[in-house]
């Protein structure tokens, strides 16, 4: 008697079954990175004309995308015939993780759960991909506006989801730079690395050194084809006014907050300082003359770290970049400083006899050189409420306590420095460098730095490795892939380098390793690839 009850009320309630009366008819849903737990019943939840209610406890980042939601689904709803009335609850539950969020789809009522903006973020964002794509644009009208009966609990395997764009060797602008978060955000990462500083140029506004953005900006010319191969130039300047001022740099970071996407600036230090030189000539070991490099590649020219003027420079520069990033870390690269210059520098060498350094076994005494400057920037930065990360370099010799490594020569380098208690960020070229070539026809690619990551390949890598112990996985606190621009003109050309490999990346970063399914994925894709027409962006249809 009891079961027709909830049986007849579930009919007056909506005319269907409501998935609390009925048994899963599914475990999985088009949504890319896939949620840890799905149950799809039969029977549909209309949400054309739903109103929305949410907990005044959820902050301003949170009401504004619930509030962005409700608008795009009323404007892109606008001509629908619905019946309406489904309500949408969005209610703070602390005994959710940080970035977990739940989902309950049922007759005419959608409740979302979770502990922080960014939960309340993801959800939205997998009740997106589950509608008409028009709802990024809010420019269609469509046929049905309608959600699966479902139950939804999710939440992301690693607590660093990143994606870093270099911004050195090409130029991109504010407007391009959060297109770029746009789609971070479709696929719920949340670290945006802006590797802001490097040889071939200096992006970043600094005004105790108006100099690095006046003159360090600019690069006579470029070269054109590979390094590997041409000696080719365009004989063209490149780099005036390619640049952020700080008022754009905030825009930028404010605009980030609100996908929830923290932003991690990178000053790459000692070395790929060329382009800093070129105005600081009295930093380097020879004293120059320096020009912005024109090339791609390694140079030998580095700072000086026996001129205690290098830290003086330093120091003025990472005050300014810290009072324009709240997050909590900053980069300072410390990867590919040739050593040549230093061993044949008086000051250097001088700086090595003052401190004690010898060579060990593995290391020389200009590596542990380079490790007192990646400490004496780390004690300053700690200073300021910052913690470091570095290129896996930076364990060749000794880590300052509280650094992260970002492992990027594969994932050896990380893989020791778990072994010696630090945390690490899986970034390896292998599999994660987006600059390379998305298939092995190479002839019918654009330009890439060299090197095949196709889409599979991609979603193969796994962050942990079979030999770590309980403790080192512990220390592997994310997976971010990166954007090297040597080989990358222009937005088009970004976004083709980028898709859809980053929601292969997506997969890595959000869902446990039990829970990746190739076959599902590629069908998650299809969806993916009408947002990405939706939205008008450029990408590889290898896959597709």
């Amino acid at each position: 008697m009891q079961t027709f009850k909830a049986f007849f009320t579930c009919l007056l309630m909506g005319g269907a079954i409501c998935a609390s009366c009925s048994k899963p008819i599914s475990n999985t849903i088009n949504v890319t990175p896939h949620p840890e737990s799905v149950s799809v019943y039969s029977g549909s939840v209309d949400i054309a004309g739903a109103s929305f209610k949410m907990d005044k406890s959820f902050g301003e980042c949170a009401k504004t995308a619930v509030e962005a939601f409700e608008k795009n689904l009323a404007s892109s709803s606008a001509c629908m015939s619905g019946e309406g009335g489904t309500k949408v609850l969005v209610k703070m539950d602390k005994a959710l993780e940080p970035e977990e969020y739940s989902i309950d789809a049922k007759c005419h009522k959608i409740s979302i759960k979770a502990s922080s903006d960014n939960g309340v973020l993801y959800a939205l964002e997998t009740l997106k991909q589950l509608l008409p794509v028009s709802i990024y644009t809010g420019n269609q009208c469509e046929d049905k506006w309608e959600l699966p009966q479902m139950r939804i609990s999710d939440k992301p395997r690693f607590g660093y989801r990143g994606l870093m764009i270099d911004v050195a060797r090409h130029f991109f602008t504010v407007e391009e730079i959060k297109g770029y978060i746009d789609l971070m955000a479709i696929h719920k990462l949340n670290r945006l690395h802006w590797h802001l500083t490097d040889d071939q140029g200096w992006r970043i506004e600094i005004k105790k050194y108006p100099q690095l953005t006046e003159k360090s900006s600019i690069r006579q010319q470029t070269l054109v084809g590979h390094n590997r191969y041409s000696q080719e130039y365009d004989g063209t300047p490149y780099g005036e006014g390619m640049w952020y001022s700080q008022e754009q740099i905030k825009e930028v970071v404010e605009y980030a907050a609100s996908k929830g996407i923290s932003v991690v600036p990178e000053i790459d230090l000692p070395g790929h300082m060329v382009a800093a030189l070129h105005c600081f000539p009295e930093l380097g070991c020879t004293g120059g003359p320096y020009k912005v490099r024109e090339r791609w590649g390694v140079a030998d020219e580095v700072l000086c770290a026996g001129n205690e003027a290098t830290y003086t420079f330093l120091e003025g520069v990472l005050e300014e970049v810290c009072e324009l990033f709240p997050y909590e870390y900053l980069h300072i690269g410390g990867d590919e400083c040739p050593k040549k210059n230093w061993e044949a520098c008086e000051k250097c060498q001088a700086k090595i006899k003052e401190l004690g350094l010898k060579d060990g076994e593995e290391f020389s005494a200009e590596h542990y050189l380079q490790s007192y400057v990646t400490k004496r920037i780390s004690d300053f930065l700690a200073q300021k409420g910052k913690k470091i990360i570095g290129w896996d370099e930076i364990i060749e010799g000794e880590v300052p306590e509280g650094a992260t490594v970002m492992s990027w020569r594969g994932v050896k380098g990380g893989v020791t420095a778990s072994a010696l208690g630090f945390d690490v960020i899986m970034a390896p070229q292998t599999h994660l460098y987006f600059d390379r070539y998305q298939s092995a026809d190479t002839d019918n690619e654009p330009l890439a730095h060299g090197g095949c990551s196709p889409l599979d390949h991609v979603y193969g890598f796994e962050p942990i490795s079979e030999d770590m112990t309980a403790e080192q996985e512990a220390h592997i606190i994310g997976v971010q892939a990166n954007v090297w621009t040597e080989y990358i003109l222009d937005n088009k050309h970004l976004e083709y380098m980028l898709l859809p490999r980053l929601a292969a990346l997506s997969e890595i970063q959000w869902c446990q390793k039990g829970d990746k399914d190739w076959d599902r994925f590629i069908l998650g894709t299809k969806k993916l690839y009408e947002i990405y027409d939706e939205l008008g962006c450029n990408y590889a249809t290898h896959n597709k």
